[in-house]
């Protein structure tokens, strides 16, 4: 259903306002109001913030529900959210700060300064940086929910981790990460003798100018902060309590749509970083074989059919956001919402992006040739592929998703693709023996 209702909206966005045309923030206003509506319509959605900036100038800034369903609290334009994830491009920015200071090197072992049994690997912050270090993630492990509602000691976390070993050899693959995360804001307090929340107050949020910015609380009485909600059988529910000594460096942090709009202003035009920094910043990593993932220090880079995009988004107890900022046309979409559940903030901020600057020129191909090579199972030490044969193209099915087989289309060579993922097949005399899966958050190599 959700892809039906933005199909049609789609079709709207697409016959209102062609793409050399500038649209309105009357049409701009409308279009977005076309797309939330429904959800809101539907018990699906609590409440929505939207902000979007080109340069310095407002085109949109709205909010949308309540921040308080029990109380059919309004959700105010300034509202707070927790941003979860969102929190990684403050925590890259304050290593490479504290790198551009001289106090440390991205290069540097992880373990210069913090107590860590790595059995032996050399594990580097630029690996801790770009999910490549192969340290379990805790988000991942079996009794985080359990955990995560209780407080600890950091840590405690940490020889927690030191138990459950790797998931690869550092530098191998490319697994989001949320303990590597952590580890980096004990690395940034280590370093410059702050708090992690302090120090990202004084060098970012001050810089930047959000003043509705901070690192979140479950106790602090914080003015317009939305409640967060999940989505449950019978409707919306209050989201699962989190003990924020969890998310830390990988998530913790709250902000508003607009305070995230001028973050990115600040960040994207020289205000936070110095030139070299920021080209370090978003420089995606290479893995141990040279191979180039779409993962920075924090942040990710794509380019999909030409437009190229400097993202990325969050998901915690309550709460979804998406932070998008377009260089070429400097155009920055946000979306934050405060409900877990079927609304995509990063499918908002697409269809957004399409109504201002147009949709991308999709390529597309027409595969020559026997798709039987390609079938069978890819196994890694993480999870399985199965790759399996629909009439002329190819289906993938993953083993640890319930997720029905769906279809890759063809691009060029032996590389499919299905969204912004890539599958790259590869082929040794003549035989299919490697996929590579080359996603926006991962990058995976299994062996047939």
């Amino acid at each position: 259903m959700k892809q039906l209702l933005l199909g049609l909206v789609l079709i709207g966005l697409i016959s209102s306002c062609t793409k050399n045309e500038k649209p309105s923030t009357s049409q701009l206003e409308h279009q977005v109001d076309s797309l939330v509506q429904p959800y809101l319509d539907s018990a699906k959605l609590a409440g929505m913030a939207v902000a979007v900036y080109r340069g310095n100038e407002k085109i949109l800034l709205k909010s949308y529900g309540y921040a308080d369903l029990e109380w059919n609290v309004e959700l105010p334009v300034n509202a707070s959210f927790e941003i979860g994830s969102v929190t990684k491009q403050f925590t890259g920015a304050s290593i490479l700060l504290l790198a551009e200071e001289g106090k440390l090197s991205l290069d540097d072992e992880m373990t210069k300064y913090i107590t860590y049994d790595t059995k032996g690997r050399k594990v580097t912050i630029r690996q801790l940086l770009s999910h490549t270090s192969g340290i379990k993630s805790y988000t991942d492990l079996p009794f985080f929910e359990h955990f995560s509602q209780q407080h600890h000691e950091r840590d405690t976390l940490l020889r927690i981790l030191e138990k459950e070993g790797y998931d690869f050899e550092p530098g191998e693959m490319l697994h989001y990460n949320n303990s590597a995360f952590f580890m980096l804001g004990l690395i940034i307090e280590k370093v410059s003798g702050m708090a992690y929340e302090e120090f990202v107050k004084k060098n970012l949020f001050d810089k930047a100018g959000m003043g509705n910015s901070y690192y979140c609380s479950e106790s602090k009485i914080i003015k317009n902060k939305a409640h967060g909600y999940d989505t449950g059988e019978d409707g919306l529910v209050n989201a699962a309590y989190l003990d924020q000594t969890w998310p830390y460096a990988a998530g913790s942090l709250c902000s508003t749509a607009e305070d995230l709009i001028k973050w990115n202003q600040a960040l994207h035009h020289g205000k936070i970083l110095s030139d070299e920094s920021y080209k370090e910043f978003l420089t995606p990593v290479s893995l141990n074989d040279g191979a180039v993932t779409h993962y920075a220090k924090g942040i990710t880079i794509t380019n999909i059919d030409g437009r190229r995009m400097i993202e990325h988004g969050g998901g915690i107890n309550g709460f979804l956001s998406e932070n998008c900022y377009y260089p070429d046309e400097d155009l920055n979409v946000v979306v934050l919402v405060n409900t877990t559940g079927p609304v995509s903030p990063s499918d908002i901020a697409e269809q957004i992006t399409n109504f201002i600057v147009g949709n991308p020129v999709r390529q597309s191909a027409q595969f020559e040739g026997d798709v039987s090579k390609y079938m069978g199972s890819y196994k890694s030490g993480m999870f399985n592929v199965e790759v399996t044969k629909n009439d002329s193209t190819i289906s993938v099915q993953y083993s640890y998703s319930s997720r029905a087989p769906y279809p890759l289309y063809f691009k060029e060579g032996n590389t499919w693709s299905s969204g912004p993922s890539l599958y790259h097949f590869i082929e040794k005399d003549g035989v299919i023996d490697e996929l590579r899966i080359d996603q926006t958050y991962g990058y995976y190599i299994l062996n047939k």
